[in-house]
């Protein structure tokens, strides 16, 4: 009965203007939020199996030094000067192998075999669990992270050339290697188990336990100078990191940095796109006040006369807080389906272009609408509520 007592003067117009503003607000959010998750792997995908942002830098080897025999290894200033930057988190150190190594796996009865190099980096840049990546001189077995274009250049170079079946991550990460190390008169021959591959780092990657383990058997023995370090950094968009390295005559390796710059100016639009739809969500908002507001005003009369007879502020403010709730509701649903729908257009074309992009999930789009209705929907009461009380405490 009070609904259709107070529903006269109320401004279909109005609300329909607040209900198409509100969803082309909400749309724009929901859709920056989504494009950005679908978006973002295709900039900051790197290797599971390494922990933060990193880069790997090496010093130029120049022609005179190659006459003369320099070696373009770092020293222990250059380190230090290098994890005094305000940028840099932690530098590891490339240790290289001091020994021989082959290895060899059979393959549809041909024998394949190569000579390879091992380096290690400090266990602490290394997600992958401890079980994992460990050697045992015991157990004979050595865990391998190799580069990912090594597989590529087998698959589509040596495989189609001889006719040999191409292999899969996964099944190729289920075949031991033969490893034979050689050095100081000695030989041992060991098990390779691929433990994963990598897009940065362009080297056969081994734990450091190992490296020092062969090193002092097989090799010389003790850590030499590194000519080349893994960096640490707190933000690979950080302008000073280019700077610095370049002004040291430093090379990095890989393009991790203009990914991060990438990845911070995809940060910036979004952040520009959310702003906008928040912007008219806002306006939507205040509409809707404003009718609210209106209606109120047009039946004053009549609220005062519900109070007097005795309404309570609540009953009275009920109509116009689930009138409200009930068009953000709406707000919210149309808005996701939108978004959905849009969503299911672009993600085919992403992938086809970009197989990275496309992954992300709806649920931190859903989350943030929910959030903003939630948000809407407690100012919108709180305001209906508070102004309905002044009336009752006017009347009072």
């Amino acid at each position: 009965m009070i609904w259709k007592l107070l529903k006269q003067h109320l401004s279909v117009s109005q609300l329909i203007g607040f209900f198409f503003a509100n969803v082309c607000g909400m749309v724009i959010v929901l859709l920056a939020v989504q494009f950005y998750r679908d978006v973002l792997p295709v900039f900051t995908q790197g290797d599971s199996f390494m922990k933060g942002d990193y880069v790997i830098v090496s010093k130029k080897v120049s022609t005179l030094g190659t006459i003369v025999g320099k070696q373009s290894a770092f020293s222990s200033g250059d380190i230090r000067d290098i994890e005094a930057q305000p940028f840099v988190k932690g530098v590891g150190r490339f240790i290289p192998s001091q020994f021989k190594v082959s290895a060899g796996m059979g393959l549809q009865g041909i024998r394949m075999s190569t000579d390879l190099f091992f380096e290690s980096v400090p266990d602490a840049f290394v997600d992958v669990k401890s079980e994992k990546w460990k050697f045992d001189p015991a157990s004979n077995e050595v865990p391998i992270i190799i580069p990912r274009n090594y597989l590529n250049l087998y698959n589509f170079g040596f495989a189609q050339s001889r006719n040999l079946p191409q292999l899969s991550e996964g099944l190729i990460g289920m075949v031991n290697l033969d490893i034979r190390i050689m050095g100081n008169g000695q030989m041992k021959q060991l098990k390779g188990r691929i433990a994963g591959f990598s897009n940065r780092l362009n080297t056969i990657l081994v734990p450091e336990s190992f490296i020092r383990w062969a090193n002092t058997h097989y090799g010389e023995g003790g850590d030499a100078a590194p000519s080349r370090l893994i960096v640490e950094v707190n933000n690979l968009a950080d302008e000073r990191i280019v700077q610095y390295f370049q002004r040291k005559g430093y090379e990095m390796e890989g393009n991790e940095l203009d990914a991060g710059k990438t990845a911070w100016l995809l940060k910036v639009i979004v952040g520009v796109v959310l702003s906008v739809g928040l912007l008219i969500s806002a306006l939507s908002f205040y509409i809707l006040i404003l009718s609210i507001y209106l209606l109120l005003q047009k039946n004053m009369r009549k609220l005062e006369t519900l109070l007097l007879i005795g309404y309570s502020p609540a009953q009275v403010a009920r109509p116009y807080q689930v009138l409200t709730v009930v068009l953000n509701l709406l707000v919210l649903t149309l808005g996701f389906g939108l978004v959905v729908c849009v969503r299911s257009w672009y993600v085919p074309v992403l992938s086809a272009l970009l197989p990275e992009a496309g992954g992300g999930s709806l649920v931190p789009a859903l989350s943030v609408g929910i959030v903003v209705f939630l948000f809407v929907s407690v100012l919108n009461l709180y305001i209906i509520r508070r102004k309905v009380n002044a009336v009752w405490f006017r009347k009072k």
